[in-house]
């Protein structure tokens, strides 16, 4: 029996070199025509259709389409770093991010562009590059139909156990919470900066391939994200989509409407670890942090006097006669 076991396997895995040699494809998916040399990768993609994530984290209940995407995930809460650069020492949890970052020591880009020419380290950066010669708009895509439902029933399950705020979606919870853990567990391969969620990576690091393919049609002014580009449109519609449902006053951005929104709710989860005081917004937080630290990044061109807050040196330049 092990024999035969050992046969069919054999027999399998050299079925589908062989397919690999030939380019043949013979596992299509329904939904978009894809193909796949492999049963089981079909299966994988489905799960992008479909939606399904049966893979889930212990630690913070964070689902995911893949088994090697969860255990890359759990490495974030273990700490392990296994794989280190030679150069210079530093550790990461996968081997193909080590891989990526050594093109920072040898320069190497690999992978071209066949429209220009252009070449870069990270694959993940030549294909939003490309986006520049296809026209293509990855981020109009449509969520999935339960998630979409939450926002006409107005159902929260998800609460946040340090300060109360309800999500509609455990993946808004788990990024929230990061404002109380001060977790960043998403790190750009160009220059090392880290971010708490991964639409913030993917948004930072269009600034490294340099490039603005939506471009707004009433005054040309191009952006590197399609959601920069709907925002800056409204400026030309005057829309103001988004409306407090406590007095009724509407915002053209929906950042604007949640800053807005915790002056209801008396929320305040940006807390200051020197002194404990809380605030309703990062950048209040931010300022009052200079108390402690005694940053002073604003100064007078004509004194060099320095102060904390921007409108604390306008306020001074009226002394020149500035306005």
């Amino acid at each position: 029996m092990t024999s035969e076991k050992g046969t069919y396997k054999k027999h399998r895995f050299l079925t589908e070199y062989q397919k690999v040699q030939s380019g043949e494809k013979f596992y299509e998916c329904k939904e978009c025509r894809k193909t796949f040399i492999r049963r089981s990768t079909l299966s994988q993609h489905l799960r992008i259709h479909t939606g399904e994530k049966p893979y889930k984290c212990k630690e913070c209940g964070q689902p995911f389409r893949q088994r090697a995407h969860l255990i890359r995930h759990y490495k974030l809460h273990t700490g392990e770093k296994p794989y280190a650069c030679k150069e210079c020492g530093k550790a990461f949890t996968v081997l193909q991010e080590l891989t990526q970052h050594q093109r920072l020591h040898t320069g190497e880009k690999p992978y071209a562009c066949k429209e220009c020419g252009k070449a870069f380290r990270v694959h993940q950066q030549l294909a939003r590059h490309q986006r520049i010669h296809t026209g293509e708009k990855p981020y109009e895509i449509c969520q999935q139909l339960t998630v979409h439902q939450s926002i006409h029933t107005g159902e929260k399950p998800h609460e946040c156990k340090d300060c109360g705020k309800t999500f509609r979606l455990r993946q808004q919870l788990v990024r929230h919470q990061r404002i109380h853990t001060r977790e960043k567990p998403y790190e750009c391969v160009d220059c090392w900066k880290t971010f708490s969620s991964y639409p913030q990576l993917i948004s930072h690091q269009s600034i490294h391939a340099g490039e603005r393919p939506f471009e707004c049609e009433a005054c040309g002014k191009a952006f590197r994200l399609y959601s920069q580009l709907t925002q800056h449109q409204s400026i030309h519609t005057g829309e103001k989509p988004y409306q407090c449902k406590e007095c009724r006053k509407p915002f053209r951005l929906l950042s604007q409407l949640s800053q807005h929104q915790s002056i209801h709710t008396g929320e305040k989860p940006y807390q200051c670890k020197d002194c404990g005081k809380a605030f309703r917004l990062y950048s209040f937080l931010s300022q009052h942090q200079r108390i402690h630290t005694g940053e002073k990044p604003y100064k007078c061109k004509e004194c060099k006097k320095a102060f904390r807050q921007h409108s604390h040196l306008t306020q001074h330049q009226k002394i020149h006669g500035g306005t």
